[in-house]
């Protein structure tokens, strides 16, 4: 049987400083799946996600069930042994600040509302969920954290700050510092948006749509790998018959349709600033993944145009005890969210061997 979506829950920090200033009353959203007795799984959302739109539905389910893939507008089912559990582990999913969900531009009253909004980092997201998980929920140590993309940086800085409180985590097309090449991948959507006629600076009275078509245009190159394109794999099982329809009905639509602009602008300089050396270390990126004491699974995509293998090998060289197993795929970043029932599968599969 499947996993009903529990309820969303929002907890109330009061006065909560971040790193670009103080919000007057943070609130930080989340899910919880299962009984608190049993171990705890900590798993953040990513970039592009939000708890309504079930970014971790691949992923939390019971036992051997059938999951729903979504691509384009066909959903394909597939017999899926599910790596989380909630009959064995307490699963918490937290939504980032600036997706809408928790404390955001589009959600948070004048004076911090849209454009005004401060800058969040991974770090002020960790000490929010630790205070969801400590006083809110009762929860004393985690057994994992874990996520994909953002989630994965997440992840990350949790081993980096609460060292004493995670036991391991996951990282899933993603890394612990974003690199330098990533950080130039994220200044074409953050151009096309900021460039657009109608964005005007984040105070636009009606959503930009121009803005959001051109950052939707932007991303979508980048989410795929380039064999994946040379395929022309976006046509399969008929969800789009060329190239400009795929950017049409995927790049522009998804985020036409769930997200605010002011909001994916703010996430997305969390994403472009995160480094685990900048929370210890004083910038030394190399003494800060040593420090890590947590056990470590590492999942990167071998085309992800965004987080390469390369990367993640070279976090591995500096790790006390991990494991990486790269996800061998031609759909790229994606490959680690749920895109295709294959990695889904192999994703599922080292999860559940790791954490066993």
């Amino acid at each position: 049987m499947s996993v009903q979506a529990p309820e969303i829950q929002y907890y109330h920090h009061g006065r909560f400083k971040v790193a670009g200033g103080v919000l007057p009353d943070a609130i930080t959203a989340y899910q919880t799946y299962g009984d608190p007795k049993n171990p705890c799984i900590v798993f953040p959302a990513c970039y592009g996600a939000k708890l309504t739109l079930g970014f971790q539905n691949h992923l939390v389910g019971e036992g051997k069930v059938r999951s729903q893939i979504q691509y384009g507008p066909n959903v394909t089912s597939n017999l899926v042994n599910k790596a989380l559990d909630p009959r064995n582990y307490f699963i918490v999913t937290f939504a980032l600040f600036c997706n809408g969900e928790s404390s955001s531009p589009s959600n948070t009253p004048s004076p911090y509302n849209g454009p005004y909004f401060p800058h969040t980092s991974y770090e002020d997201n960790i000490r929010a969920q630790y205070s969801v998980l400590t006083k809110g929920l009762g929860v004393d140590k985690a057994f994992c954290a874990l996520g994909f993309s953002m989630g994965g940086q997440q992840a990350y800085h949790w081993a980096v700050m609460y060292p004493e409180f995670v036991e391991r985590i996951i990282a899933i097309c993603s890394s612990a510092r974003t690199s330098p090449h990533n950080r130039c991948v994220l200044e074409g959507p953050k151009a096309a948006m900021l460039a657009s006629k109608d964005y005007d600076g984040g105070h636009y009275t009606s959503p930009p749509q121009h803005g959001l078509r051109a950052f939707g245009r932007v991303m979508c190159a980048w989410m795929y790998g380039q064999t994946w394109f040379r395929q022309q794999r976006y046509t399969l099982n008929g969800n789009y018959s060329d190239l400009e329809s795929f950017m049409k009905g995927e790049g522009e639509a998804n985020w036409l349709q769930n997200w605010d602009a002011n909001d994916m602008m703010a996430l997305l300089d969390t994403w472009q600033n995160g480094d685990i050396s900048q929370v210890r270390d004083g910038g030394d990126y190399k003494k800060a993944l040593r420090s890590i004491s947590a056990k470590v699974l590492l999942l990167p995509a071998r085309t992800d145009l965004c987080f390469p293998p390369e990367d993640s090998q070279i976090e591995a060289s500096y790790l006390q005890d991990v494991k990486l197993r790269i996800i061998d795929t031609d759909w790229g970043h994606n490959a680690g969210g749920g895109a295709n029932i294959t990695d889904v599968e192999f994703v599922s599969a080292n999860i559940r061997e790791f954490l066993n």
